[in-house]
């Protein structure tokens, strides 16, 4: 399984908007083939802290998740919200196991 926790930090303000664009991407991308998980997690403490925990059967899969019309909306609509650049990092997922 190829997992991404993708670390974003929110312009105070715009959280709300940012939430909004990225229940729309969830929706799409849970539906995609290969996907395993698509988890939008919001800090406790820090309401402006997200990780994104998005889980897909192999790495194809997690690549053509970036060609999807709904991810560059996505993409597009939150480049502004960003109070600084969102940070990817790439896991092998042991278990469960898929497929």
């Amino acid at each position: 399984m190829h997992v991404t926790l993708v670390h974003v930090r929110v312009v105070p303000g715009r959280v709300d908007d940012f939430i909004a664009a990225t229940r729309a991407n969830h929706q799409a991308s849970v539906r995609e083939p290969g996907n395993v998980r698509f988890d939008v997690l919001q800090d406790r403490d820090d309401p402006t802290r997200f990780v994104l925990y998005e889980a897909y059967a192999d790495e194809p899969a997690a690549r053509a998740h970036k060609e999807t019309a709904h991810y560059v909306a996505w993409k597009e609509a939150v480049a502004p919200m960003m109070a600084e650049p969102r940070r990817g990092e790439p896991f092998i997922g042991l278990m469960p196991e898929v497929g």
